[in-house]
C-alpha cells in the first residue's frame, strides 16, 4: 500500500479513535491529547502493522494502551481524576435530550473496563474477537465485561425510570424480554 493510501486510510479512522478516546477519558481535551499521541505512535510504528491487517483494531489498541499508560502515570503521581461536573444549566425541555443525558450519565458511571468494552462492541461495531484484541483480553473476559456492563445499565434503568419515561434498549444481550 502506498504511503498516500495509508495516510488516507489513517485519516478515515480518526473519528473512531476520537469517539473511543472520549468514551475512555470522558473529557474532550484529554481525548484529543490521547488521539494525538496515538496517531504519533501509529505513524512511528507503521512498519509493525502487517500488510492486509485491519487498521481500525490496531489504531484502537494504540488508543487503549495510551489510555492505560495515562491512568498508570496519574496513579503513580498520586493524583485522582476529577469527576466530570454536571452542567448547572437547566436541562433542555425536549424529552429526548433529557433522556440522552440520562443514558450518557449511566454510561459514564460504568467502570472504565466495562465502558471500553461496551463502546467498542456497540458503538464502533467491532466483533467480540476484534474488541478482545484491542483490549488485550481473552474473549471470555470481554464477554463477561460486556454482560456486566449491560446488566449495570439495565439496573440503572430499572431504578430510575418512571411510567412515562421510555425504557433504555441495549444492543444484544437478551433485551427482548426486558422492555
Amino acid at each position: 500500500m502506498t504511503s498516500e493510501a495509508r495516510r488516507n486510510e489513517l485519516i478515515r479512522e480518526i473519528g473512531a479513535m476520537r469517539r473511543y478516546a472520549r468514551a475512555l477519558t470522558r473529557d474532550p481535551a484529554r481525548a484529543d491529547d490521547l488521539v494525538q499521541d496515538a496517531l504519533l505512535r501509529a505513524i512511528q510504528g507503521a512498519d509493525r502493522l502487517r500488510d492486509g491487517a485491519p487498521l481500525r483494531p490496531w489504531l484502537l489498541t494504540i488508543v487503549h494502551n495510551g489510555f492505560i499508560d495515562m491512568r498508570r502515570a496519574e496513579q503513580a503521581e498520586g493524583r485522582r481524576r476529577e469527576a466530570v461536573a454536571s452542567d448547572p444549566v437547566t436541562p433542555p425541555g425536549q424529552e429526548h435530550a433529557v433522556r440522552l443525558g440520562q443514558v450518557a450519565a449511566a454510561f459514564a458511571a460504568l467502570p472504565p473496563e466495562q465502558r471500553a468494552v461496551l463502546h467498542l462492541v456497540t458503538v464502533e461495531g467491532l466483533s467480540y474477537a476484534e474488541a478482545a484484541v484491542v483490549l488485550d483480553v481473552p474473549i471470555g473476559t470481554l464477554m463477561s465485561r460486556l454482560g456486566r456492563a449491560r446488566a449495570a445499565l439495565r439496573a440503572m434503568e430499572a431504578g430510575s425510570g418512571d411510567a412515562g419515561t421510555p425504557r433504555l434498549r441495549l444492543v444484544g444481550g437478551g433485551d427482548d424480554d426486558a422492555g
